[in-house]
């Protein structure tokens, strides 16, 4: 197969192609690769990278879903090619970002001076569904809060990059990430010998290393784990992965209990001291004593362990309060008033249903604008104006007036396109579909960015939505190194 009939269109930034039969210069070898393979060759290595990633188990679950709960992750074989110097910006303005995130959180748990100061509407945080008030006065180790962000990008039709939302709570996808890449290098062995690739599979040390940071540093071996709600969850493939990478216990509530004071582990051998938990279940779920009284998935007693400083949470508990897509809008703000700079990366442009003329501006221009609900993921909450009917907005401006504090909108991006290998009954061909980006960010000892990130793909024609929930995939993403023999 080759790109000659592939045609990246206009109005769109195409991550390979700068126009018709003109691949960017970056992606040359790749192209150059793909022509030298036989006819059928690349449609047969799409199907064996799918079904390697099958055999190894690779999939998420969907709840409430009529044909069934697990799901093998679609996966195209097309790369995402992001530059050097392109790279280089972006790793910067993560750092930046992130970096003003933690302060904004302690800051919000502590003195709330941003408050104060009238930077950011008090009442937002007071009504923000992830402002925990049992937290506040909470001091974890270093007064870092994000210690494992996914942190959603976009890039607009003249190339620009946006930061569409921040993940701070239980950001998920990078085991896909790691996966991806171990079939793409069986794949195409020879490219990353010769392109420069930049590794991902030193991930996994990186996370035991940022979790290790959290430890007391009296404890010679600190016991880490990873906390899964159990095997219902839609990532509980990542969490039992990640756990296996990093040599960790896989566990779940009732594997823990709080003994002397301390958070203890059920073994076969006794209870055992945890000194450092990688959770991956929701603050109000983590302890029934402190939150939801209902949750089984939790241990009673946790948090006054945690909160008494004898156990690390990453993340901690209570980083919500920055998930939420209201405030997200003011992360430029908390960028000037915390580092005293302007922010690297930009913000898509975000009107508040909370404030009177926004909320106007939404209800009169519906149909040009992509609502979400502010503590919604996965693309649910969501309304793509462009896309539903009048009856749909109709319906969508009753939620906004009923609940305004709970919607954003945000105009309808020109998301960046790269070739996607795609059969629509036709017989496969190449075409153009959308695509973001979420990098994963470590704030441990230093903040780290690791190269590269989760690209989702919209998979259904003309479709904007990438959420695998909502049926998009995901491709493998080359960050070039800066030096080719790195």
């Amino acid at each position: 197969m080759r790109f000659d009939a592939y045609d990246p269109g206009e109005g769109f930034y195409d991550e390979l192609f700068l126009g018709r039969n003109q691949p960017r210069p970056e992606a040359i070898p790749l192209i150059e690769r793909i022509h030298s393979l036989e006819e059928g060759e690349l449609q047969q290595r799409q199907a064996a990278a799918q079904a390697a990633l099958f055999q190894m188990g690779v999939t998420f679950n969907v709840y409430g879903d009529s044909q069934g709960t697990e799901r093998i992750f679609p996966f195209d074989i097309i790369p995402r090619i992001v530059s050097a110097s392109e790279w280089q910006r972006l790793e910067k303005g993560l750092k930046q970002r992130i970096h003003a995130l933690n302060l904004f959180i302690d800051d919000v748990y502590h003195d709330q001076k941003i408050l104060k100061d009238r930077v950011i509407p008090a009442e937002l945080i007071e009504t923000a569904k992830g402002f925990l008030r049992p937290c506040v006065g909470l001091n974890p180790p270093g007064r870092i809060w994000c210690h494992v962000t996914g942190t959603d990008l976009v890039r607009d039709r003249d190339g620009t990059w946006y930061v569409l939302e921040d993940n701070l709570r239980c950001p998920s996808g990078i085991s896909y990430v790691l996966e991806n890449r171990r079939v793409m290098k069986s794949t195409f062995p020879s490219l990353f010998n010769t392109m420069g690739i930049r590794p991902v599979d030193d991930y996994p040390s990186h996370l035991l290393d940022t979790l290790l940071y959290l430890a007391p540093p009296q404890l010679a071996n600190p016991t880490v784990v990873v906390l899964t709600p159990g095997i219902y969850n839609s990532a509980y493939f990542e969490h039992s992965f990640l756990a296996q990478q990093m040599g960790v216990e896989l566990v779940e509530g009732r594997d823990l209990v709080v003994a002397d004071g301390y958070l203890q582990m059920r073994t076969t051998k006794g209870l055992q001291r945890v000194d450092v938990i990688y959770r991956r279940i929701d603050d109000d779920f983590i302890d029934p004593l402190a939150f939801r009284p209902d949750s089984l998935l939790g241990v009673p007693g946790l948090f006054e362990v945690y909160r008494s400083g004898r156990l690390a949470i990453a993340n901690a508990l209570g980083t919500g309060v920055a998930d939420d897509k209201a405030i997200y809008a003011y992360v430029p703000q908390m960028i000037r008033y915390y580092l005293g700079e302007e922010a690297i990366l930009p913000n898509v442009p975000t009107y508040l249903c909370w404030d009177p003329k926004d909320q106007a501006y939404v209800l009169e221009n519906l149909d040009k604008l992509v609502v979400k609900a502010a503590n919604e993921s996965g693309g649910y909450g969501m309304l793509m104006g462009s896309q539903a009917t009048p009856e749909e907005r109709a319906a969508f401006a009753e939620k906004i007036r009923a609940q305004p504090r709970n919607y954003i909108a945000q105009p309808t991006l020109c998301l960046s396109r790269v070739p996607t290998l795609v059969d629509r009954g036709e017989g496969p061909r190449l075409e153009p579909c959308h695509v973001d980006l979420r990098p994963y960010i470590l704030y441990g000892k230093d903040i780290y960015v690791h190269p590269g990130g989760l690209t989702r793909v919209a998979l259904k024609k003309g479709s904007l939505v990438v959420n695998s929930s909502q049926g998009g995939g995901s491709k493998d993403t080359w960050v070039l190194c800066a030096d080719p023999g790195c």
